[in-house]
């Protein structure tokens, strides 16, 4: 990786499209390689007007579109580090996210102006708010004015982008993603997928999440396929639409909304569609989720490994087992000193892992070494150098003298609940006595409240003793991210909630 020359990495990312071939879509809206180039010199132009400087970071808060891509691509283009961020994250939430970073501009859409005026008038230095969309505004007059300009080139370990982790655990982190990062996002899509220029690629999840930014929109330009944008939060039912509209012959969701799907019978009518390669990553996809697709779809779902470390996938696996190979391009290690009958961390290297953490000295220390990434989660190695995944280091628990993961049993029950159930969730708590017990959070699919407890109660019986959970509690819903994972943070409130509810009822 030191070897390589100075590098932008958006002038990488659009160099493949054949100048006629469609690069993105949104909506009614479509923009050709030849065009969205010549935009996004503008828009580099347009930042280095306002101010722009070498390493300085922009914030895009807005839902995606082809003019968050021209902005955002503008700024890696000008020398600048772009952020994708939420849109609809709360003031207090985004306000801390501005300050830690030392943000030097925010481009956002106009209607949130005078709430982002009040929120940046708390923060020192305050960043410049770039507001976009109506034809008057501050971003469009700074286009028109501008001069297109030439890519910035970098060394290839400085910094292009920065993401935010997805917060399962706790408080997001920010992630710097290097120049670097351009050179092999396709690298799973090609390898694995077979993507080609003239597949048509969707995203459900947004781009400021990992998953879409790396594996649908840097990819997919990377290789010169057309990437389709969706302004629009995604449901079972907007997915069913936009594969309608646009036709997208790879589709990446993840396992939540394949779940939903399944549910209301979207499913079914997504199999009618032409759909070449259908992907889940962004957390475990049980084995009843892939099955039921199959059967539903006669399509098998290729499930990745990845995270904001990473940007694109590493791991995936294409089998009933789930078990995980690396994908081309990954290079993996193991711990020599590490038991190989037992859950173990492993190391990953790739040119899309990221530098580090900012102003994060303990976790940078933890999780990267020397170009290598290693994430929290653990795996079992299995025959042919497959790897199982297990879970987070923390979702293992010593449980009357035997290690027990909390995903096992997870696996176990989503299996034995099957459509009755519509999340489920497991973790580990102390007992009154001090001791490690299991305690499981379920949400039934509405009208089969009966039926899901009935099954899941068999399926605790069917357990070892040491694996059964110790309590149940079935709730409304199960806190998710704004990606749309699981927000394992917060179950140990929700368990305690239920306790002082059973408690208050007795």
């Amino acid at each position: 990786m030191n070897t390589i020359p100075p590098m932008n990495a958006a002038q990488t990312l659009l160099e493949a499209g054949a100048a006629q071939a469609i690069a993105l879509e949104c909506g009614d809206e479509r923009v050709s390689y030849a065009d969205l180039r010549a935009r996004v010199r503008q828009s580099a132009g347009s930042w280095r007007a306002l101010g722009l400087q070498p390493g300085e970071r922009v914030v895009v808060l807005a839902p995606d579109s082809i003019d968050w891509v021209v902005a955002y691509l503008g700024v890696i283009w000008a020398g600048g580090v772009a952020i994708g961020v939420n849109p609809r994250l709360s003031a207090a939430e985004l306000g801390p996210i501005l300050q830690e970073s030392d943000v030097r501009f925010v481009w956002h859409e106009a209607d949130n102006q005078v709430a982002l005026e009040s929120l940046v008038a708390t923060i020192d230095p305050a960043p410049v708010l770039v507001a976009s969309g109506a034809p008057d505004s501050f971003w469009c007059r700074a286009l028109a004015q501008a001069d297109p300009i030439e890519p910035l080139l970098q060394d290839a370990q400085a910094p292009a982008l920065w993401i935010g982790t997805s917060g399962t655990t706790g408080v997001s982190k920010g992630v710097i993603h290097a120049q670097r990062v351009a050179l092999q996002p396709h690298a799973f899509a090609t390898g694995v997928l077979g993507l080609r220029p003239t597949d048509r690629l969707y995203a459900s999840s947004k781009l400021f999440f990992a998953y879409a930014l790396g594996n649908s929109l840097l990819a997919g330009l990377r290789a010169g396929a057309t990437v389709i944008l969706d302004r629009q939060w995604p449901e079972a039912e907007r997915v069913l639409a936009m594969v309608r509209q646009h036709h997208p012959t790879i589709v990446f969701c993840v396992p939540t909304l394949y779940s939903r799907m399944l549910q209301s019978g979207v499913a079914q009518q997504l199999g009618q569609q032409n759909i070449r390669q259908v992907v889940s990553a962004g957390e475990f996809l049980p084995a009843s989720v892939r099955s039921a697709w199959r059967e539903a779809t006669g399509q098998q779902i290729v499930s990745g490994y990845g995270t904001s470390e990473t940007l694109c996938l590493m791991l995936y696996s294409d089998s009933d087992q789930g078990w995980l190979l690396p994908t081309p391009g990954t290079q993996l290690r193991r711990d020599p000193g590490a038991d190989p009958a037992l859950p173990q961390r492993i190391w990953l290297r790739s040119s899309t892992v990221a530098l580090g953490y900012w102003n994060r000295p303990q976790a940078q220390a933890d999780g990267f070494q020397d170009g290598w990434y290693c994430p929290g989660d653990m795996f079992l190695l299995r025959d042919g150098g497959r790897l199982e995944y297990a879970g987070r280091n923390d979702d293992m628990l010593k449980i009357s003298g035997r290690w027990v993961s909390t995903l096992w049993v997870e696996q176990a029950l989503g299996q034995a609940g099957g459509p009755s159930l519509q999340q489920l969730a497991c973790i580990g708590v102390s007992t009154d006595a001090g001791l490690t017990a299991l305690a499981l959070l379920a949400v039934a699919v509405p009208g089969q409240q009966a039926v899901a407890a009935q099954r899941i109660e068999a399926g605790i019986e069917a357990l070892p003793p040491y694996r059964r959970p110790h309590w149940v509690h079935w709730v409304d819903a199960l806190p998710l991210t704004a990606t749309g994972k699981l927000q394992r943070a917060r179950l140990l409130g929700l368990h305690r909630a239920a306790l002082a509810l059973e408690a208050a009822s007795t």
